[in-house]
């Protein structure tokens, strides 16, 4: 199944991509795609909805994050091999977590605002996934029953904020719009493998990030595991895993960060593509 949410800010309603890449509207099977949905009973629910027979949504309606309510928006810092050696850092012993502020979220083809004072706003394609069951302390052999499916997210970052500015990476990874998740919520069943996609970013037509799961140094399951020995996991929170080589700071010899007017331009195999235009915050 591809979960969605459509319609405008604050007003989304469920969807349900079709086997033509169709949108239908799920408002009469449930309320939200949100944690209450997308627990192991409620995929079962949803996946035997008849989709036909579902209302069409005509047009091309806005589509918002592909989850809603988000309790916890988790990250892992430097999750890839290649990227790790990029920012001539050691491969961490343990992932690095760090949380990125909900108020961040937003539609995987929002606009993207360029903070105030910005100077090193740069862009960061990541596997998410998001958990369906409650996890706590949960074993790795257990550990992928408590996820509900997979999406992108963008871990937009301003690196001055991030790095330079002293104390934790929250206050880099957490302006308004630096969290655009979706297009849909990829059920779990539907992705053979989460440790083999290829994932992409591109600004302005250039392809900067070319990668794969392959190269994450924790994987999916683990980090459930890990994650789950030190706070409860819930439905309907998100983590974003890491991401592959050729973010902006990695660019050498001269860095490249966004400016207002670009364009972002991101996938993952088999969870779609987000297009982002980056605009001057006020």
């Amino acid at each position: 199944m591809k979960l969605l949410r459509y319609g405008p800010i604050g007003q989304e309603k469920p969807g349900m991509l079709d086997a033509d890449g169709a949108i239908r509207d799920l408002s009469g099977v449930v309320g939200d795609i949100n944690g209450a949905a997308i627990t192991s009973a409620g995929m079962a629910k949803l996946a035997g909805v008849d989709v036909a027979g579902l209302p069409k949504v005509d047009g091309n309606p806005r589509l918002g994050a592909c989850v809603g309510d988000v309790g916890k928006l988790i990250c892992i810092g430097l999750n890839y091999s290649d990227h790790a050696a990029e920012t001539g850092m050691e491969p961490p012993p343990e992932p690095i977590v760090f949380m990125k502020a909900n108020s961040a979220i937003c539609g995987p083809n929002d606009n993207v605002q360029i903070p105030r004072k910005s100077k090193k706003t740069d862009w960061e394609v990541e596997l998410g996934f998001v958990i369906g069951d409650t996890a706590k302390y949960v074993s790795e052999a257990d550990a992928m029953n408590h996820v509900a499916g997979y999406c992108i997210v963008n871990d937009v970052s301003e690196r001055e904020f991030q790095i330079e500015r002293a104390g934790n990476w929250t206050k880099g990874k957490s302006q308004d719009t630096f969290g655009p998740i979706g297009p849909w919520l990829v059920s779990r069943d539907e992705v053979a493998d989460p440790q083999d996609l290829n994932m992409f970013c591109a600004v302005n037509g250039h392809k900067y990030q070319d990668g794969s799961t392959k190269t994450m140094i924790f994987g999916v399951g683990f980090l459930v595991h890990y994650l789950s020995q030190f706070f409860t996991l819930y439905p309907g929170d998100v983590i974003a895993t890491g991401t592959p080589p050729g973010v902006g700071m990695g660019v050498k010899p001269n860095p490249v960060f966004l400016k207002a007017g670009d364009e972002m331009h991101l996938g993952i195999d088999g969870l779609g593509e987000q297009r982002q235009k980056l605009v001057q915050d006020a």
